[in-house]
């Protein structure tokens, strides 16, 4: 199982690793609401020139604001925790462009979700599935900028990252 191959690798780490004390702040005063697509790990912090420690990093499918989680983290940070500058950054090729509610619907069902719960629900809405990788990006920085939870003077950057060069493209400057 996975799970082994992970402990194992904590082991590992433990031994090499030189612990420091770190402040719980972002060093950079940034936070940033983006995808959790695989290839963005270990990929994405040295595109932006950020390492452990300088910035909040916000995850989810799509790097979309479904419900108000993201609203809450994206506040937090701002008024609890320093950040003075916040970016929302989509990626090219993302698997949320592509989502297929029926198939979604299906998958559900197969794997014991109860129709009930399923019909509840828009799954298209629910999932956060996106358009295109562009325009949402549009539209999640205008979500953040016009919550009440978000102090007007934040600035609110909107970029795309190319899954494969690393070259960003500023959608919104938020300046």
């Amino acid at each position: 199982m996975i799970i082994d191959k992970i402990l194992k690798a904590n082991e590992d780490f433990i031994k090499a690793f030189e612990p420091k004390k770190m402040s719980h702040l972002p060093q950079k005063k940034l936070c940033i609401v983006t995808c959790m697509d695989t290839r963005l790990t270990g990929f994405l912090e040295p595109a932006l020139g950020i390492e452990r420690g300088d910035a909040k990093i916000i995850k989810n499918a799509g790097n979309t604001v479904v419900d108000q989680d993201v609203i809450r983290s994206v506040a937090a940070s701002i008024l609890t925790l320093g950040v003075e500058e916040v970016m929302v950054i989509g990626h090219t090729n993302c698997g949320m462009a592509n989502v297929n509610p029926e198939k979604l619907k299906t998958a559900m069902e197969e794997r014991g979700i109860d129709p009930k719960e399923i019909a509840k629900v828009n799954l298209k809405e629910w999932i956060g599935a996106i358009d295109d990788e562009e325009s949402n990006v549009f539209q999640t920085v205008e979500q953040i900028k016009n919550s009440p939870f978000i102090p007007e003077d934040a600035p609110i950057h909107g970029l795309i990252i190319d899954i494969e060069s690393g070259a960003l493209k500023v959608l919104v400057d938020g300046s």
